[in-house]
């Protein structure tokens, strides 16, 4: 595949403590030859602010997203919380300003989810892949809720050479992370944590996998507090998977 670049927006968790997702995502655009940019002045899309009622900080991280990625065609990110904030969040930001109001739906607009684009946009449901084990797939809040993205991972997931997809129940249950939700009410998320887990154990799956490493991050602390041995995947480290290659 041939054409402008896709610009990578690499979500803030990601790059600071998950380079591997990635580094997974690079390597199926690569696979299917899709053209990659990575602008760096890029930060964090404003969405901790938001959450905490900072509009004033969140409109100028949101700003200083929409200057960056300005050129960008297509964006595109491994994150649904994220491409959720940019494309649902940032035009309530600017009541005042109709310029930089209308700057960010366009941008909004031109923002992917990484499953949502390879199916799509790009109508790639088979991208090679090889993961030769059973998962379980948990549906996080903004990426199903906010954005309406559920089949699109799933799709991707079927066509995996080896893999497994055994659905757990409720997989659309909040995992109990939340962002700041998880520190202001511990108790509630850790019960909350705890459910989804057993729900992921009762699949009998040798992994679960997700779109929001945030969910995930959550979900294997509380797993490896637990001490079980279920693996915790991003989609992309699945997809990025092929036969001959380690996982």
């Amino acid at each position: 595949m041939t054409g402008a670049p896709v610009s990578l927006f690499i979500q803030c968790l990601v790059d600071s403590m998950f380079p591997e997702v990635g580094e997974a995502m690079v390597r199926v655009f690569d696979r299917l030859a899709v053209p990659l940019a990575y602008p760096e002045g890029q930060t964090c899309c404003g969405q901790p602010a938001y959450n905490s009622g900072y509009r004033r900080e969140a409109a100028a991280a949101a700003r200083h997203f929409i200057e960056v990625f300005a050129e960008a065609e297509t964006i595109v990110c491994p994150s649904g919380s994220c491409v959720h904030m940019v494309r649902h969040h940032y035009p309530e930001l600017f009541p005042g300003d109709p310029v930089m109001a209308e700057r960010a739906r366009a941008i909004g607009a031109r923002t992917f989810e990484f499953s949502e684009y390879l199916v799509d946009v790009l109508r790639v449901t088979d991208v090679m892949a090889e993961y030769p084990g059973t998962v379980t797939y948990h549906d996080s809040c903004h990426l199903s809720r906010g954005l309406g993205i559920a089949r699109q991972p799933r799709m991707l997931l079927e066509n995996v050479r080896g893999l497994e997809l055994i659905e757990m129940a409720n997989s659309d249950t909040c995992c109990g992370f939340g962002g700041t939700f998880s520190i202001n009410y511990p108790e509630i998320s850790v019960a909350m944590v705890d459910e989804k887990i057993t729900n992921i154990l009762a699949t009998g799956a040798d992994a679960v996998v997700g779109c929001d490493i945030s969910c995930l991050m959550n979900i294997g602390g509380r797993l490896s507090r637990r001490g079980e041995k279920v693996k915790v995947l991003h989609l992309a480290q699945v997809l990025a998977g092929v036969e001959g290659e380690s996982k």
